[in-house]
């Protein structure tokens, strides 16, 4: 079993920084991933769950992200996912690959080229990378960083793909520890089922938290799947029932 308060220090980035500290939870991970995507010059990063043939929506198998919440409603509004030639390629190769969306636009075979182009210009991500990734389970996912910086060298490939695979490990393992810990919430969490038990929506919380939509509605599931709920209501119930929130 991995060691949560371990630190990383095993690789130093472009900007001269390396990974410190303890990372033992989810928002450590995130940290991580976000200093990685700015170290390389991206934009962000998404943590990515391998979507079956009958997924419709990237944004339910984003395990972890920092792109555009908005990125994310327009991809699914236009229904790119089913066409896409890089879920088709992430679901039968584990060899990391550059992406860029003019060049995939090409090899789409629904007529939707031109809809993926706008929604990763758009977001200012029309180059990137995705890096596949397994945990010690054999579970699948991928780890991509979008941005607009020039293709990555053969060297950045390989350091991207070294700190992919380790925090995915990572990621994995603090997720099975907290299902084994159900009412273990962060701060964060807590914090969010005080505002959806006061009634508030997801909107109203990203405004007065000064966080994302996403991110609040990533908390808030991330707590429902602690608490081994089923919806939001039952989440904040169990939440007050312990004692967790008033």
């Amino acid at each position: 079993m991995m060691d949560f308060n371990a630190d990383i220090t095993s690789l130093v980035l472009p900007n001269g920084r390396s990974i410190n500290g303890a990372i033992g939870t989810e928002d450590d991970v995130k940290r991580a991933l976000d200093e990685i995507s700015d170290a390389f010059g991206f934009r962000g990063f998404m943590v990515l769950a391998i979507p079956d043939s009958g997924c419709h929506s990237l944004a339910a198998q984003a395990l972890l992200t920092s792109w555009p919440v908005e990125f994310l409603r327009r991809y699914d509004s236009a229904g790119l996912i089913e066409g896409s030639p890089v879920i088709q390629r992430l679901r039968r190769s584990t060899i990391p690959f550059t992406y860029d969306a003019h060049l995939l636009a090409r090899r789409r075979a629904d007529g939707k080229g031109e809809a993926a182009i706008s929604v990763f210009e758009q977001a200012g991500m029309p180059r990137g990378l995705y890096l596949p990734v397994h945990d010690a389970k054999g579970g699948r996912a991928a780890i991509a960083f979008g941005g607009d910086r020039e293709v990555v060298s053969n060297d950045e490939m390989q350091a991207l793909n070294f700190w992919a695979g380790l925090l995915y490990s990572r990621l994995s393992e603090v997720r099975t520890r907290d299902r084994r810990r159900p009412g273990s919430l962060s701060r964060r969490e807590i914090e969010c089922l005080r505002w959806a038990a006061a009634g508030k929506t997801t909107v109203e919380m990203a405004r007065i938290m000064a966080l994302s939509e996403y991110t609040v509605n990533h908390y808030l599931n991330r707590a429902t799947r602690k608490l081994d709920s089923v919806n939001r209501v039952q989440t904040v119930a169990k939440a007050m029932r312990a004692g967790l929130i008033n």
